[in-house]
């Protein structure tokens, strides 16, 4: 059974996620969302603490 998302049920879990949340706690999921992601893929991928790469500090806004 193919279970694909289109226009109207984004929408509906975008207003669903809004009235739960609200709108001023979005963008701060979000970065939090992207921030466990890249951890994850660092330790999937073996990088570690070792990286020679900086990281950038994120804005408080």
């Amino acid at each position: 059974m193919p279970f694909g998302l289109g226009g109207p049920e984004l929408i509906l879990i975008l207003l669903v996620v809004m009235l739960v949340f609200g709108a001023s706690r979005i963008p701060e999921l979000g970065r939090g969302l992207g921030t466990g992601i890249r951890e994850f893929k660092d330790s999937v991928t073996g990088k570690g603490d070792d990286d020679t790469e900086p990281r950038t500090p994120e804005l408080k806004g």
